[in-house]
């Protein structure tokens, strides 16, 4: 469920009640880089620059003049992308300061266009240039001599610094840190403001300061400066993870940012966001209370049951700190916050407030395995009823997510996220598209469509934002995406399409780093994707490792695939016990797929034992529950195990009857394995009825016997797809029977020279046909 809190704003920066013109200890003040930007807008309006350049040139004004202080390199190198000519003419008159002398800075700023020049000027006082200009000109006009000195001798080390070899700059510093205080003229008619600004100007500048390049980006930023950094790394967060500044750096953004400034409630309200990012359950809790202290001390302390003051803010603190506890699995915590959340809401008659507890409380009992459907009905009628959307949306989608586990039909679900579809369109709420359309191709695949999910996949994955696009990122590292790339690369390796599949995990790997919110996703579906390659190539080897990795991010999926392994290295005993484990533990969270797949499985090992009349009990309530859920997969699945027991029990005819009924969706909705299996198994029973048996001679059917060697033709192709040998193996054994007895001698001799090769090659004995479908 998307973020509850509501009112991540920019609030007027107040400390205890108390206004201050600039909570950073300066308003505005001059710095080398400062000076390099009016460089630069002095170049725009005095040289001729041809209209595209000065198209670049104008969408890069406000950039720099919000964003933090760069070097010298970057922002010439920034220029010079879009005006070469310009970033040299800045560059000359940079040069001209920093290697001339003070006076040069001096009537640099006297030259400066003013801002109350005619209106049509870019330089006019209320455009981004003319107000940028202002502030500077006043910032500087208002410093001591000593200030305006040690300002000059920054730009010198900061044009310097740039040209400068690595041992360059160690002579002449000392002289830098000499008291200045003789020049010093600084008049006790200040007020206090200006002279905590010029005390803070005043110090002595460190050599160490000097050295560093970084200097001047570490001391504190102005207040536009830190609105526009958190502002632009907040968006990033939400719509372009990759683009936002690596965790590590930004948490030493923030810890610099509240160093000035300790009380700053939207950089501690980062610092939470940037601690979700790595999973920092701690440093999250620590850093969500810090930003509802801050919040609660901005407010005013008179309204505390109003929609201001702290009593908003309070009731929205227990509702975030429950939700942060929820994500991370913590649900008597998660409790505890949300019936206080509830209790502070139903005292100050918030209702807005109530709706979101509702929907996070349906969430919880979802997350703790019991069943919601009441309180989520109810959530459902109450935000309908004080019209919000939003919420109602999720409310209906979360009783889809249910209905589909509880297995109702595909129609009906359908028609309830097509009306919610209507309601998304309506009030343009594009995150919730996103979600609908995923959560419609999950739908689609449990189902069994592969065709419905890839084009719902691909719907998703082509559809244009409605959200506006700021700082040039569109919104499109949401779970959302992440769910139906997931999607499209099980679809492709299915099929095996291998290649299109490392395209596609690449791409989630580059847009979801590990350690985003949902790089669990696709790590999951990479691990899967392997496993089951190298399971088809009978590589289990490779594939046991991978078990360890699956249990750590789906434990689940984790003991299905450990018994899968040990199923096939024969070690049956203890495959069976996992099984049972695992069908226990499905049974007690409703998990209706994993109990059938765990079925199945099961029946696998009595085969081992020859045990077809004990396995045919299992199958046949797996088809029950399988169809009782409309999962025609699984159910596909089932009637191809049930045939293959038949088929060993002695009535081919049957099987091949009951073959009929899943072949069809197979070869429409299956995976390649599948419908190789399908077809193996189809022209085995065909040579049954035909009157084949293995190193046996008879009379046999001609008509049936030319279908199965057609159908083990096809089998055979799609096995080489997946460069299954163990089953290709399997299929060149049965052409060699069926060539032999028909009397085709070179065709009997390719096969069986094709078979020898691979059993050559595996090195390993084929096991029985009766051990395994």
């Amino acid at each position: 469920m998307a973020s509850v809190h509501e009112s991540l704003y920019f609030n007027p920066m107040m400390t205890n009640g108390v206004v201050h013109v600039n909570v950073f200890g300066i308003k505005d003040w001059v710095t080398p880089y400062k000076i390099s930007v009016l460089a630069l807008l002095y170049e725009m309006t005095a040289s001729k620059i041809t209209l595209p350049e000065r198209r670049r040139l104008n969408q890069l004004i406000l950039p720099l003049q919000q964003g933090p202080d760069l070097t010298l390199g970057q922002f010439l190198q920034t220029v010079e992308e879009c005006c070469p000519q310009t970033a040299y003419a800045v560059k000359l008159r940079l040069h001209e300061m920093a290697d001339g002398e003070l006076k040069d800075m001096e009537y640099f700023f006297s030259t400066l266009p003013t801002p109350f020049t005619a209106f049509d000027s870019e330089a006019y006082k209320t455009s981004v240039v003319g107000l940028f200009m202002r502030h500077m000109l006043l910032a500087y006009n208002k410093l001591s001599f000593s200030q305006v000195y040690k300002l000059y001798k920054s730009l010198q080390h900061y044009y310097h610094s740039h040209y400068a070899k690595p041992t360059d700059g160690q002579e002449g510093l000392p002289a830098l840190v000499a008291d200045d205080s003789d020049m010093d003229l600084t008049s006790a008619e200040d007020t206090v403001g200006d002279r905590t600004g010029k005390e803070e100007m005043d110090t002595p500048l460190h050599v160490s300061e000097l050295r560093n390049d970084n200097a001047l980006s570490r001391g504190p930023l102005s207040q536009k400066q830190a609105e526009y950094f958190l502002a632009r790394q907040a968006y990033l967060l939400k719509n372009d993870e990759n683009k936002a500044l690596k965790p590590a750096a930004l948490q030493e953004e923030l810890n610099n940012m509240l160093k000035f400034n300790p009380d700053f409630a939207e950089a501690h309200y980062l610092n939470y966001l940037n601690s979700m990012r790595v999973q920092d359950i701690f440093l999250s809790a620590h850093s969500l209370l810090h930003y509802f202290d801050r919040l609660i001390l901005s407010g005013n302390e008179g309204k505390s049951n109003g929609d201001e003051g702290y009593g908003r803010s309070l009731r929205y603190a227990a509702l975030n700190l429950a939700s942060l506890h929820c994500r991370f699995g913590h649900y008597h915590q998660a409790d505890l916050a949300l019936q206080e959340a509830i209790r502070i809401a139903q005292e100050s008659n918030d209702h807005v407030c109530l709706q979101h507890c509702l929907s996070w409380l349906y969430t919880l009992q979802q997350m703790k395995g019991s069943d919601s459907t009441v309180l989520t009905e109810d959530s459902v009628k109450m935000a309908a009823h004080f019209c919000l959307p939003y919420l109602a949306s999720l409310g209906i989608q979360s009783l889809v997510q249910q209905g589909a586990t509880l297995g109702k039909t595909a129609h009906k679900l359908m028609d309830a996220l097509k009306d919610t579809d209507i309601l998304h369109w309506k009030h343009s709420l594009s995150e919730l598209i996103e979600i609908s359309l995923a959560q419609t191709t999950s739908i689609w695949r449990m189902y069994g469509k592969s065709t419905m999910a890839l084009q719902q996949a691909q719907l998703l994955l082509n559809m244009s934002s409605l959200e506006p696009v700021n700082f040039g990122v569109q919104q499109n590292n949401t779970e959302a995406f992440t769910v139906a790339l997931c999607h499209l690369a099980e679809l492709h390796a299915e099929q095996g399409l291998y290649f299109a599949v490392s395209e596609i995990l690449q791409h989630l790997k580059e847009q979801f780093p590990p350690h985003s919110q949902h790089a669990k996703l696709w790590m999951l579906c990479d691990l899967k994707i392997q496993f089951e390659r190298h399971m088809n190539e009978g590589k289990y080897h490779l594939a046991e490792p991978l078990v360890t990795a699956i249990s750590a991010l789906n434990k689940t999926e984790g003991l299905f695939r450990k018994a899968q392994v040990l199923k096939a290295l024969n070690r049956s005993t203890e495959a069976y016990s996992i099984l049972k484990r695992l069908q226990v533990h499905c049974e007690k969270t409703k998990c209706t797929e994993m109990v059938i797949r765990g079925m199945l499985a099961t029946a696998g090992l009595h085969w081992e034992s020859s045990g077809f009349s004990t396995a045919l009990p299992l199958l046949l309530q797996a088809l029950a529950s399988a169809r009782q859920h409309h999962l025609q997969s699984l159910a596909s699945e089932t009637i191809l195990h049930l045939a293959f027991t038949q088929l060993m029990l002695g009535v081919p005819e049957k099987a091949l009857n009951v073959l009929h009924e899943a072949i069809e969706p197979v070869l429409a909705h299956g995976a390649v394995m599948e419908k190789g299996r399908a077809l193996l198994l189809t022209a085995r029973c065909q040579m049954a009825v035909a009157g084949f048996r293995p190193n046996r001679k008879g009379q046999a059917d001609f008509h049936l016997a030319v279908l199965a060697v057609d159908t083990l033709n096809e089998a055979a192709a799609y096995f080489s797809k997946l460069n299954c040998k163990e089953r290709l193996r399997d299929v060149h054994y049965l052409q060699a029977q069926l060539h032999h007895s028909l009397g085709q001698i070179s065709q009997c001799n390719k096969s069986a020279m094709l078979f020898r090769l691979l059993d050559q090659e595996l090195q390993s004995a084929a096991p029985p046909f009766s051990m395994r479908l």
